[in-house]
């Protein structure tokens, strides 16, 4: 259109028509060129102001359009936009105005808006229809396209049945054969939201933070945990539960919602280390008040190793019983076999550190109750004569097992043999030996024990005896004719006689 040139005149009213007539021209102009703006264009633009549901994007030349601001918005419901932000949108109307749109609405998609969309890189909306091998297919207004597994989602290993009759927003990767071949990505749009949520939520995950988030795989050492924003923190098997867990996989799968606690964050390598075990009732804080020593406690054996037996009395209360509590049987890790994984027992309960959350038990026979205390309920004090089972020899003497978690010490000195003899074949390991307990302290850990002491009993004991038969022959005017002295060497050495 022509344009009225504007005349200088000292006419101020015939100036002002003038401006007016000039400002009506460029406004028509524009409206003009905004026309020629098609259904299906993708053009870019300035955000200028918001409205109540509507934002106006200055598109230089070709006018001002508009754009809903929930199109603006994240899935929060955030605004990711500002006044002088550029944006770039696909033209879905011109009648009335230029609507903008940054999501191409699945009913509303033609062939060239696909199209256009594709070029630009505008998500569109579809409906995942079915599942179909290797992916899903996808209805996009009037085309199908093809989603495959691995980007419907960030989340690996997640049912595919979720996300069948669901509606979301694709990126089209693939657009061939004029649309009839169209490979579609929702995961590409997830990830582009990610990178912008990350550094947001990564000032949120610090040690101490409680925070909800999805499995997102389970391997054997414990399960990976999408915290957001492809943010992925490790949930260690030993962080699962105070009882210990041996198969992830039957606590939790892929795509469950689950509420962690943040331990460690290292900022180097960015690894999130959670705990879940940290958000549940500590069993050690009632243990002071529940287990006595003495007390004897069914148990299960969890593991064994070379030091000895793990038993879970209850869950997360784990005790050891140490290999020196069971007898010896001669063997290498002959005590093993009585304790195999998965063996339920009685186990008496030898000490208690709360401090350091440890238990050290003894196996004992079904049905044994002892009360708490010391030596005294295992018959393990001064003066006492048991039988025992040689456990080992070492250069200051034997040890011998008396009972469960009880080993006393014989110096060689005490087995009443010289230091010349064979102790192996004397005192071989597993064999059983009587002793007399000489010395036990207070805590019942160090006991000394000896053999002597039985050998020097018994003779005695035949001393006594064969004196008080001797009294009793005197008395009735028997005995005369030997000697005191040969008939005790008669009665210790009755082979000599």
């Amino acid at each position: 259109m022509r344009r009225t040139p504007w005349r200088q005149s000292g006419n101020r009213g015939e100036s002002a028509v003038s401006e007016f007539e000039e400002d009506f021209a460029s406004m028509f102009e524009a409206s003009l060129k905004a026309k020629r703006i098609e259904k299906g264009q993708t053009i870019e633009g300035t955000i200028v102001g918001f409205g109540h549901e509507t934002a106006f994007v200055n598109v230089g030349s070709k006018g001002e359009a508009m754009i809903e601001v929930a199109e603006l918005k994240n899935d929060d419901g955030v605004l990711e936009v500002a006044i002088g932000d550029t944006i770039k949108a696909l033209v879905i109307s011109t009648t009335g105005g230029i609507m903008l749109s940054r999501r191409l609405a699945r009913g509303a998609a033609t062939d060239k808006q696909l199209e256009s969309a594709y070029e630009a890189g505008l998500p569109v909306e579809g409906k995942v229809e079915r599942e179909v091998k290797g992916g899903y297919e996808i209805k996009i207004g009037r085309s199908r396209g093809f989603c495959p597994f691995s980007q419907i989602d960030t989340v690996r290993g997640t049912d595919p049945a979720q996300h069948i009759g669901r509606v979301y927003p694709f990126r089209i990767t693939e657009y061939k054969e004029n649309g009839r071949n169209l490979i579609v990505s929702r995961r590409a749009l997830l990830e582009v939201e990610q990178r912008a949520q990350a550094v947001e939520l990564r000032k949120a995950i610090v040690p101490g933070a409680i925070l909800t988030g999805r499995i997102a795989s389970v391997p054997a050492f414990g399960a990976f945990v999408e915290l957001g924003a492809g943010i992925q923190g490790l949930l260690h098997v030993s962080e699962m539960a105070w009882s210990r867990v041996t198969d992830p996989a039957a606590l939790f799968k892929p795509g469950e919602e689950i509420t962690v606690k943040v331990l460690r964050v290292d900022e180097a390598t960015e690894k999130i280390a959670l705990g879940l075990r940290q958000l549940l009732a500590d069993p050690w804080e009632a243990v002071g008040a529940t287990y006595a020593l003495g007390q004897v406690k069914t148990g299960r054996v969890t593991r064994v190793t070379d030091f000895g037996a793990f038993v879970e009395l209850e869950p997360g209360i784990e005790a050891l019983a140490h290999v020196s509590t069971f007898p010896p049987t001669g063997h290498s890790k002959g005590w093993a076999k009585l304790v195999a994984p998965g063996t339920t027992a009685s186990f008496e309960i030898l000490n208690l550190d709360l401090d350091k959350k440890r238990i050290g038990v003894a196996m004992v026979e079904e049905g044994a109750t002892r009360a708490a205390g010391s030596t005294a309920q295992t018959g393990v004090v001064p003066g006492a004569r048991r039988t025992g089972k040689v456990e080992r020899h070492e250069s200051f003497g034997i040890f011998v097992f008396l009972a469960p978690g009880r080993t006393g010490l014989m110096p060689w000195s005490e087995t009443g043999v010289s230091r010349e003899a064979d102790a192996a074949k004397l005192f071989p390991v597993g064999t059983d030996v009587e002793v007399v307990v000489l010395e036990v302290d207070p805590a019942g850990r160090r006991i000394r024990v000896s053999h002597k002491a039985v050998i020097d009993a018994r003779e005695a004991d035949v001393v006594r005896e064969y004196s008080q038969r001797e009294d009793a022959a005197q008395a009735q005017g028997q005995g005369f004719g030997s000697s005191l002295g040969d008939k005790l060497r008669g009665a210790l050495n009755p082979a000599d006689r």
